[in-house]
């Protein structure tokens, strides 16, 4: 169990570290599998920041052994990635038969993983649904598409069942559901019945992964001694006060994040609150579809990264809101009185959504709130009392790395990893049965619309020369793997404390050559550069007193 020891936060003995990535956001390789929806939603213009893709990423697909070697460098000893379902069945269906090369692919890097010490950890579907599919029938859309899940599942099962002993069925089907069928600022990028498709999508990743669960639990759960689960997204979301309407909308939003997914996974049915805003807009499962749902998790993973206050609108939001939409009309009128027409997922979900901001916002403009995690496992474990435990799966934070000099002493990378394994550990202490955690991510990679502009990972990569640099939060994190524990102090300090010390003992020399060249940055260029700023600004200042002189008199 979770300890103090003094002033060491002690995790459990069997305590699973890990790290995680996903196949379309650093394999690459396009050539080599099938076209999946990721690769038609990059083709159009303005769907992804600066034109980016996935057609080489981090290309993982022929430096794999390398990044293999950087995890056992630094100790990693559970590795979480997914398999592109196009690289095994380019057109997603298992009677065309598997691609050779991709079967090779994923042997290699199991092999190579088990040689090394590192457990996998595979998920079946992390976005790249394979664009026949799509094409075909609608993919999620589709009831069609479980039973052809299914078909995958089983055979990925077969292949790979005997050296993988944990799975996920899926990443986040929340993500899927929302961003590509309400929003469209995912994959497949629909907006066209956003308060319909979203929940349809939904109830299908549902049922793809019971089937899936089904067919393992069926023919080789006892043989190959495996678990199986999925991994889910949620916020925290706290009430912004103490009023019965914050807190009632607090719940709701709850439901609607998480027990949208968990609760017909636990109970076998979405929450009520669904049931009686969305009325027959929310599909239904026959009483068949229930027994295969509820209890189809070994583990229940949870995928968490912000926390944010939950309001009940007031009439100001209300207002403001409706001025929004009237600017919408003038911009953009068909497009916009639809909008304002039509249902979807927010505005059913109902809460205004207000930013904790008091310890900064990551890069991706997400609320930095370790308190947060504690209270969604302390919640998750009061709620689902998942029987094999929660795993979080995903944990992490963008921070802004414009040159490797930046992302080798990311320091604030390490404060917030530092104060969200306190709350964690904190958690457990508290009777959460939290038995892993898997940072997001080990490589920077794709971040999907935004492309490569944001950047999460433990390891550096230059794009250009797929240099792999691994950052101080990676030599950090190490030491708490080796460790299975932490010193508790508060994260403010911890980062730049970390570096500084490594610095002194010569045990970071990396560091070292990344202050000197910045030092060779600043004495031959940036400082000039400083002062030419410095002279402009003056000049601004002048010009615009001497304009505002002349205006007076």
């Amino acid at each position: 169990m979770a300890k103090e020891q003094g002033n060491t936060l002690v995790f459990p003995e069997n305590f699973e570290w890990g790290t995680a990535t996903a196949s379309f956001q650093i394999e690459g390789g396009a050539n080599e599998r099938g076209p999946c929806i990721w690769d038609a939603f990059c083709d159009v213009a303005g769907n992804v920041d600066s034109g980016d893709d996935g057609k080489v990423a981090c290309d993982h697909y022929n430096r794999y052994e390398e990044d293999v070697a950087l995890m056992v460098q630094l100790g990693v000893k559970h590795y979480r990635f997914s398999f592109s379902w196009p690289r095994l069945f380019p057109k997603g269906r298992v009677e065309e038969g598997v691609s050779e090369a991709g079967k090779r692919f994923y042997d290699g890097l199991i092999d190579c993983l088990l040689r090394n010490g590192i457990k996998p950890a595979v998920t079946l579907y992390h976005w790249d649904l394979p664009l026949a599919l799509e094409t075909e029938f609608g993919g999620w859309l589709s009831p069609l598409i479980a039973p052809i899940f299914r078909q995958y599942a089983d055979a990925c099962f077969e292949m790979f069942g005997d050296r993988v002993k944990t799975w996920l069925t899926l990443n986040e089907p929340w993500c899927c559901a929302v961003l590509g069928y309400s929003t469209g600022e995912h994959a497949p990028g629909r907006t066209s019945s956003p308060g319909l498709e979203v929940y349809r999508a939904g109830h299908n990743l549902l049922l793809a992964h019971a089937h899936a669960v089904q067919v393992y639990r069926q023919k080789y759960q006892k043989s190959q001694k495996g678990r199986i689960g999925l991994t889910l997204n949620t916020p925290w979301w706290e009430p912004h006060s103490s009023s019965d309407a914050d807190v009632a909308m607090a719940n709701r939003a709850m439901d609607f994040h998480l027990g949208w997914f968990a609760d017909p996974l636990t109970f076998g049915d979405y929450p009520a609150v669904m049931r009686e805003v969305l009325k027959d807009r929310l599909p239904r499962f026959s009483a068949h579809e229930q027994k295969l749902l509820k209890g189809s998790l070994d583990f229940f993973g949870l995928n968490h990264y912000s926390s944010s206050y939950a309001a009940h609108p007031t009439l100001t939001h209300v207002l403001s809101n409706a001025v929004s939409d009237y600017i919408e009309v003038f911009k953009g009128p068909t497009k916009a009185i639809k909008k304002m027409m039509d249902y979807h997922y927010f505005k059913d979900a109902g809460m205004v959504s207000i930013n904790f901001v008091e310890n900064g916002l990551t890069d991706m403009g997400w609320s930095i709130a370790p308190w947060g995690v504690r209270k969604l496992l302390e919640y998750t474990q009061q709620k689902y009392y998942p029987a094999g435990g929660i795993y979080l799966f995903e944990n992490g934070m963008a921070v802004k790395e414009q040159n490797v000099r930046e992302a080798a002493m990311d320091t604030k990378r390490i404060n917030f990893m530092n104060d969200y394994l306190v709350e964690i550990h904190k958690a457990m202490r508290n009777g959460a049965n939290l038995r892993g955690y898997f940072y997001w991510s080990f490589l920077d990679n794709f971040e999907w619309a935004y492309g490569y502009s944001k950047r999460f990972g433990l390891v550096y990569v230059d794009y250009k020369t797929q240099k792999r640099t691994p950052k101080a939060s990676a030599h950090w994190y190490s030491k708490v793997i080796a460790a299975n524990g932490l010193v508790k102090q508060s994260g403010r300090r911890v980062g730049e404390e970390f570096v500084g010390e490594m610095e002194k003992l010569g045990q970071l020399d990396w560091v070292k050559s990344c202050r000197d060249e910045e030092r060779r940055v600043v004495s031959h260029g940036h400082g000039h550069g400083l002062a030419s700023h410095q002279m402009i600004v003056v000049l601004m200042l002048i010009v615009t007193f001497l304009c505002y002189t002349m205006l007076m008199s």
